[in-house]
């Protein structure tokens, strides 16, 4: 069997990382490895590889116990192993050597504990969603085809064929725990563990579903409309509950984060609720001034340049940049205007430039005169 790997490794993170700081690489892996994204043979592994270090460390007494015993301290075997769980005081610690909670006879009168069976939330699921620059700015509702256990509709996910197949257990007579007494340096010690013909749920089925086999679910192919905002950003999420890992001892499921990844536009810049546009316009405009057509997300808009403008200078067209998530105002568009200077004259816009050199080179003659002057007046 091959060595489990250090789950810090796993999730690619020091000893000394922060919860955040796991949970961001819990996240970004589980993105990466989840089955029904990653095209990787041995994405199944991972993902299963990636759960399990996640459980334990984001667990405050998990990870402590593993800090201090490793693997061991997870898996209960040994002595000095530690069955995986949290561990709130003595008896906790006692319960995975003997395999329990337990009562003593003469020693101090520890009592007894069970471990919870009851209904568990399954674990999240995460993938990514590419969209276009244009539907990031006015929203849609994009259609993905999922795998999810979903409850059977059958048996309502009991697993039996009818409300009548379910009987209690005989074993544990319906509690999903047995006891055991073991005799120890210590003295005589109850242990209480899960039964192990029911698994802790205190039922027993006599027939099994036929539509599920007795899971009580059944894994089915599942079209979700995902409603994306206008508005969203690259590394937002949207939430689709329920859509995540099954749930355990009928818990419902986990529910499915989506990762929305924006793409580029050929003319627009994106940058938070403003659009960035470069316009080209003549040296004669700038000159002058004049009014030119501007795209916008919303179509063509009207924008005036005024007499004399500057390279690179950047007028603003309000509130035609991108929606509010919250409705508030809409950002705006910003206009950046570039020069562009004509390479390909006729001779009759060779001459008029020429005259306005030659106005432009008899002013700059009389500057200095006009100073020396001003000097004597």
């Amino acid at each position: 069997m091959a060595e489990k790997r250090d789950y810090y490794d796993v999730l690619g993170v020091s000893k000394g990382a922060s919860e955040q700081e796991i949970k961001k690489a819990y996240r970004s892996l589980a993105k990466k490895y989840h089955p029904d994204v990653s095209k990787e043979k041995d994405a199944e592994a991972k993902f299963k590889e990636i759960n399990e270090a996640y459980e334990v460390l984001s667990d405050t007494q998990k990870r402590a116990t593993y800090d201090q015993f490793g693997h061991e301290g997870m898996d209960g075997s040994g002595f000095g192993g530690f069955q995986s769980g949290s561990y709130d005081d003595l008896n906790d610690i006692f319960s995975s050597f003997f395999g329990g909670g337990f009562s003593q006879s003469g020693f101090g009168g520890f009592g007894s504990s069970s471990r919870s069976t009851g209904p568990m939330k399954g674990q999240d699921r995460y993938m990514s969603m590419n969209i276009s620059f244009m539907d990031a700015i006015f929203g849609k509702t994009e259609t993905i085809n999922l795998r999810v256990d979903e409850q059977c509709s059958h048996c309502k996910g009991s697993g039996a064929e009818t409300p009548n197949d379910i009987e209690t257990c005989p074993t544990c007579n319906g509690s999903g725990t047995v006891i055991s007494q073991q005799r120890t340096a210590f003295g005589v010690f109850q242990t209480q563990g899960v039964c192990p013909d029911c698994n802790g749920t205190g039922k027993k089925i006599k027939n099994k579903c036929k539509v599920c086999g007795g899971k009580g679910y059944n894994n089915e192919k599942v079209s979700v409309d995902v409603k994306i905002p206008a508005g969203v950003s690259s590394g937002q999420q949207l939430r689709v509950a329920g859509k995540g890992e099954r749930g355990s001892n009928g818990g419902p499921n986990g529910d499915l984060y989506i990762e929305v990844i924006v793409g580029k536009h050929e003319k627009f810049i994106r940058e938070g609720k403003n659009i960035y546009i470069k316009i080209p316009i003549s040296v004669i405009d700038a000159t002058l001034g004049t009014t030119i057509d501007v795209p916008t997300v919303y179509g063509d808009v009207e924008l005036k340049i005024p007499a004399g403008i500057q390279p690179n200078t950047q007028l603003r067209m309000k509130e035609k940049g991108v929606p509010d998530l919250r409705g508030g105002l809409k950002g705006d568009q910003i206009v950046e205007v570039e020069l562009v200077v004509n390479k390909k004259l006729s001779k009759e816009e060779k001459e008029l430039f020429q005259k306005l050199s030659n106005i432009e080179k008899k002013r700059k003659s009389k500057r200095p005169f006009e100073k020396i002057k001003k000097a004597f007046e």
